[in-house]
């Protein structure tokens, strides 16, 4: 009656794609002064939208890699993460993924651990550090440590990467409702214990935004879902400064 359950997380194809493609992307981008790369999110759904991206960020050749802010399939369904990892592996640039809410539904958690990885983690780009952190609290019902402090403190304190300025990513941002708006100050104070915070990005809003959340001068800049046909694409120079440029594909 029926082949497979929809949230049987029986995982065909490649696996742990954050991790692979973080080491690409340190080693391709070791010796690079500038870095350049585009940020999206919210791909649930729209296949076709995501395959034009890809097609797009081809023709293109001066991208290093690709971060996708999350909601990578809309009800946590095991073949939408397939469906869409298969769509992504197209790009001719690494990329990363971190997780969104819509990825909790169901067994989402599992099949993004088994395709992607730990949800939270970091890579190094040039002189960059860049961190993706879990921000999915109601999605958790406040049971775990989200957004985990004790991985913040523990990239904060790596020495074996040195680094001169530093990104976050996260899919929700704080003040939204699915954020844990408990631990809002908290969160501020550890952006600031990396150097040289330089912005954080988010996805999840659907629609771009910029905006300096805890008036502290670090900006969070939230991207169009996917269907509105954008990214973002973001450089970084080497005297610490950057700039961005909103696409359309």
């Amino acid at each position: 009656m029926f082949e497979s359950h929809p949230y049987d997380v029986h995982i065909t194809g490649e696996r742990n794609i954050n991790k692979k493609n973080s080491k690409r992307i340190t080693e391709a981008c070791k010796d690079k002064e500038v870095i350049r790369f585009v940020f999206m999110g919210d791909t649930q759904r729209w296949y076709d939208e995501t395959a034009d991206f890809v097609n797009a960020i081809n023709l293109r050749d001066d991208i290093d890699f690709v971060i996708h802010g999350g909601d990578i399939s809309d009800f946590g369904a095991t073949k939408e993460f397939i469906w869409q990892r298969d769509i992504l592996n197209g790009l001719h640039v690494p990329y990363v993924v971190a997780i969104g809410n819509h990825d909790y539904l169901g067994n989402g958690e599992e099949a993004f651990r088994a395709i992607f990885g730990d949800p939270d983690f970091t890579f190094m780009a040039g002189k960059s550090k860049f961190v993706c952190l879990n921000t999915n609290a109601l999605d958790n019902d406040y049971s775990r440590d989200i957004p985990n402090f004790s991985f913040i403190e523990e990239t904060i304190t790596q020495e074996e990467n040195p680094y001169e300025n530093s990104i976050v990513i996260m899919h929700v941002p704080p003040f939204d409702r699915i954020f844990n708006n408990n631990v809002n100050k908290v969160f501020e104070y550890y952006i600031h214990q990396y150097n040289n915070p330089l912005f954080c990005l988010h996805a999840h809003t659907h629609h771009w935004s910029i905006r300096d959340l805890f008036d502290d001068g670090v900006l969070y800049y939230g991207c169009d879902a996917i269907h509105e046909r954008t990214y973002m694409i973001f450089t970084i120079n080497p005297d610490n400064t950057y700039t961005y440029e909103l696409v359309h594909f």
